[in-house]
This record gives structure tokens, C-alpha cells and sequence, in this order.
């Protein structure tokens, strides 16, 4: 007869997991939301008056159940969360809100709470999510701007062009979006119809003195690129290829430049139509031998290297990017409501949940892609399992049990049984 000498404690250790949590997932995520930071921006906007139940901070939680999960309509938002009543009490929430509440609410809470609280949230965790593979002084004052457009088959938000004979025009919303270089998550954020042009948003953006902002050349507006060299705000963006220009300098370009820089010049750009006036800048004539392309920049900044300004302008790149992940991951097709505020109410849940899991993946070392770490935390939002600790050794678990199961039959005398239990 063969002995086992185990103490209580081993056999308590043993079966521990050091990966479950007494908290959902979805739990871990939204403790980055401070909920009394919550209530006091709803209470300064009003959106809690005349409210029973349905706060600002249980509908945001709602709402971020619903970009987590990925879900399509109302009805798929409630009946998730009836699935798991037993566990929403972890989130807050203490009652299962009807179809018609949470629609409602979508119509009438305006969505610049939600705003303010995603820019309060990047605002706390911003210095979180620096990039410090990015060592050039330049690169850490560099700022993104771009846009992009979320179609939609509606009347409420009109697009651009004409009207096709199918009748059938896509309207859509347009995101106007700021990030910074170094951090990949939008730091401005502005909304507006896709028939609105691009560069009446330049006069929103407002950077400290010396910062360094690329955009593409939708955003042409020599009125603000002068108020920028006014600022000391240094713009790096492409010449249209009408532009009408007075070249007055050339630049004698070093022996040690890149090869592809082809011109350096100072020239006069004559905009304020009848009051005529002039923007003085830049232009750059740079060969992409990769691409085979010829590009003309033209910035305000007079000290940097040619290559240097196509370099700023090559990682703009970077939020064509991040819109690519957030369309991928979060996907805007199906909305919960047919009218501006809800709409957008859905984007910033979106944003708020590609910021939130940008932030659990700054704090795991273990290199995760993104729509991976997307695709387990929307599995398991709710099975109580430690993020942090799963991320950093998904086979933790599993090993634990094989080196339990090798333990328990280390002095057995048919050790090869052990394999009938798996």
C-alpha cells in the first residue's frame, strides 16, 4: 500500500490557479474609469436630472459592453447582458435596463459626456503610453492629424459629391482625429457630417509653442498655416499639385543629404483673396526610390534637415493605421440608434475601448498584436480571469496542472495512469 504525505496547506495550494481573479475581466477593464470622475462631469452637464436609474455612469458601462463585445443592435446588448445577471453587480450596474430606456437614452444624453470622459481617462493614463522606441526629441513633439469617415445610408448626416442615379447617396460622419507620435492614441477628437471639408478643423487645434503637427494635403489653409508660424507651431504637410507658388531661395542641398532629397527652396504662397497676403514656407522636392513617387512638402520649418521634414511626414502613416485597427476591432457597421447623438455616443465607446486595451497591452511585457489581445478579452469579458497575469503566461495554468498531476503520482506505482485523467 502506498503512502501519500500531503499537508492540508499543499493540497489548498494545489488547487489554486494564480490566474482567476473575484472580478470579471470586464471589471479589470473599466477601472481605469474613475466613476466619481464620471458623476462629476454629469452632474456639471445636467445628464443625470430628471434620470431614476439609468445614470451617465451606467449607461457609459453599457455602452462599453456593448464596443467589447462587439455587439450589433439593442436587443443583442440586453439579452448579453440578462446572460450574465448574475455578474454585473461587479460592474455596477443593478438591473438589466430595458430596450426602450437604453434607446432613449442613446437620443436624449448628450454625447459630449462621453467625450469628456475618454479625454479625462487619456488625459490620466497618457504618460502610460509613451513609445520610448522613439528617442528623437523631434519625434516625441510630433502630433498626427487626419480623418476618417464612417458611412452611413442616412438623410441625418450628408456626404460629399454628387448624387448617384441609384438614388442611393452614403451619408456619414467623419472623425477628425489628433494623435500624438509617440503614443498612437487620439489625444482630440472632433465629429462632424463627411460633407464638411477638412480644413475648417485646423482652426480647432491648439498645441503648445514648438510642437511639430503633419497632416495630408486635404487640410490646405495658408490662413492658419500662417497663424502656425505665428504660434511657433511647425507644420509638415504635402503642395497640391495646383498650387500656385513664387519661388525666391534655393537651398544648397549637403553632400551628406539623402540621396532622394532633389530641391530645398523658399517660396511665397499668395492667399486672402481680394486682401491679398502671403504665407512664406518651405518646399521640399523629395524621390521615394521605394514607392517611385516624387513628393513636394512644404512645411514652416526653416532648421531641420529635408530628410528629416519627409521623414515626419512618412509617420503620418501611423493613423492611417490606427484608424485600420479601430475599423478592424471595433467595426462601425451596425449602430444602436438612427439619429447624430447616438452615433456618436457609439464612437467614443469605440475609442474608449481601443484606449483601454492599448493601455492593458503598455502593461504587459509579453508582445501581444492587437487584435489578438481584442479577441481574448472579447471571449472571456466576463469569466473571471486575472488579465495581467494570463497575458504574460497564457500556458501558466496548464502547466500548474501538469506539474500537480506528475506530483500526485510521483510515487505511484503504475505512474503511467496519470495520462487517463487528460
Amino acid at each position: 500500500m502506498v503512502k501519500f504525505a500531503f499537508t492540508t496547506k499543499q493540497i489548498i495550494t494545489m488547487s489554486k490557479s494564480t490566474n482567476f481573479t473575484g472580478q470579471p475581466l470586464f471589471g479589470q477593464l473599466i477601472k481605469f474609469i474613475d466613476r466619481q470622475q464620471v458623476n462629476t462631469i454629469a452632474r456639471k452637464a445636467g445628464t443625470d436630472r430628471y434620470c431614476k436609474k439609468l445614470t451617465t455612469h451606467k449607461h457609459l458601462i453599457v455602452m462599453m459592453f456593448v464596443a467589447l463585445n462587439g455587439y450589433q443592435s439593442i436587443r443583442e446588448a440586453i439579452t448579453g447582458l440578462l446572460a450574465n445577471a448574475h455578474k454585473i453587480g461587479h460592474l455596477g450596474l443593478d438591473y438589466v435596463i430595458r430596450r426602450s430606456t437604453f434607446s432613449d437614452a442613446n437620443k436624449r444624453r448628450s454625447s459630449d459626456v462621453f467625450g469628456e470622459v475618454y479625454m479625462k481617462v487619456y488625459r490620466k493614463y497618457s504618460q502610460d503610453l509613451s513609445d520610448s522606441r522613439l528617442s528623437k526629441q523631434d519625434m516625441k513633439r510630433l502630433y498626427i492629424m487626419d480623418s476618417t469617415t464612417i458611412s452611413l445610408f442616412k438623410e441625418i448626416l450628408k456626404g460629399v459629391g454628387r448624387n448617384p442615379k441609384t438614388g442611393k447617396k452614403k451619408g456619414g460622419i467623419k472623425a477628425h482625429t489628433v494623435i500624438k507620435a509617440d503614443e498612437n492614441v487620439p489625444c482630440l477628437i472632433r465629429y462632424s457630417a463627411a460633407v464638411r471639408h477638412d480644413h475648417t478643423f485646423l482652426q480647432e487645434v491648439n498645441l503648445p509653442e514648438d510642437s511639430i503637427i503633419t497632416f495630408d494635403k486635404g487640410y490646405v489653409d495658408y490662413g492658419q498655416y500662417q497663424k502656425f508660424s505665428e504660434s511657433k507651431i511647425w507644420y509638415v504637410t504635402r503642395l497640391k499639385s495646383n498650387a500656385k507658388y513664387v519661388a525666391k531661395r534655393e537651398f544648397d542641398i549637403p553632400d551628406d543629404a539623402d540621396s532622394g532629397v532633389l530641391k530645398d527652396e523658399i517660396i511665397d504662397l499668395e492667399y486672402g483673396g481680394r486682401d491679398k497676403k502671403i504665407h512664406k514656407a518651405r518646399r521640399i522636392a523629395y524621390w521615394d526610390d521605394d514607392n517611385k513617387r516624387l513628393f513636394e512638402f512644404i512645411t514652416n520649418n526653416m532648421e531641420l534637415d529635408a530628410e528629416i521634414i519627409a521623414l515626419i511626414y512618412k509617420k503620418r502613416w501611423q493613423i492611417e493605421l490606427l484608424f485600420k485597427q479601430l475599423k478592424q476591432n471595433f467595426p462601425l457597421k451596425y449602430f444602436l440608434g438612427d439619429n447624430p447623438n447616438a452615433i456618436e455616443i457609439q464612437i467614443w465607446a469605440a475609442m474608449l475601448a481601443n484606449l483601454l486595451i492599448t493601455l492593458i497591452k503598455s502593461k504587459v511585457k509579453r508582445n501581444w498584436a492587437f487584435s489578438n489581445m481584442v479577441s481574448i478579452i472579447r471571449q472571456q469579458l466576463m469569466s473571471y480571469i486575472d488579465i495581467y497575469k494570463f497575458l504574460e503566461d497564457p500556458e501558466k495554468a496548464w502547466n500548474e496542472i501538469i506539474n500537480k498531476n506528475k506530483l500526485i503520482y510521483q510515487n505511484s506505482l503504475f505512474p503511467e495512469i496519470q495520462g487517463a485523467y487528460f
